[in-house]
């Protein structure tokens, strides 16, 4: 067998059977680019590791059932960025924090979790914390992942101009974070 199948044929090999094969593949493929993307907004590799195990579980659960409506990247990347998101609300209530309080909290994390002594980087990123999560998300999708407006669209259930609006105000944000900083 070869290494690497494309997403439609590791669907239709997952649904004829030899599943947990092709999930292990599955989860090779894709295991590293959602744990960045997960990490870029919790920070800390033990959460990151942590939601990361519960996006494969869903995943597992829930690919037998897979409409083909999307990309399978697509449709796990909503997952992983679904959950992504009620961690960070649960942490807020958990902690009794607000939103600005649970940035505050990942900032100082940063250092410890990102910081390779690249100054530039290390304000880039204590700059994207200072966005609203929504703008945060749409910012690490399109900038770090490399995706298309459509592809985020489907995964955040957004308009790609409202996307597009969104990314440019972070863009802006993000140069006056850095310049003010």
């Amino acid at each position: 067998m070869k290494d690497e199948y494309s997403d439609i044929e590791l669907l239709e090999r997952f649904q004829k059977g030899n599943k947990n094969y092709i999930f292990n593949l599955i989860v090779r493929k894709y295991q590293k680019p959602l744990y960045w993307h997960i990490r870029k907004m919790v920070i800390v590799h033990e959460d990151a590791d942590d939601i990361l195990q519960d996006v494969f579980i869903k995943i597992w659960k829930s690919l037998i059932n897979f409409r083909y409506d999307s990309k399978l990247y697509t449709w796990m990347y909503k997952i992983a960025t679904n959950e992504t998101l009620t961690f960070l609300k649960k942490k807020r209530k958990k902690f009794f924090l607000n939103i600005v309080d649970v940035e505050k909290e990942l900032s100082e994390k940063i250092e410890e979790n990102f910081y390779d002594g690249d100054e530039i980087q290390l304000k880039l990123q204590k700059s994207i914390l200072k966005l609203p999560e929504k703008q945060r998300l749409i910012f690490n999708m399109k900038y770090f992942d490399h995706m298309k407006y459509n592809e985020i669209s489907k995964i955040l259930g957004t308009s790609v101009g409202s996307l597009k609006a969104s990314y440019h105000i972070a863009k802006k944000k993000i140069e006056v974070f850095l310049k003010n900083d």
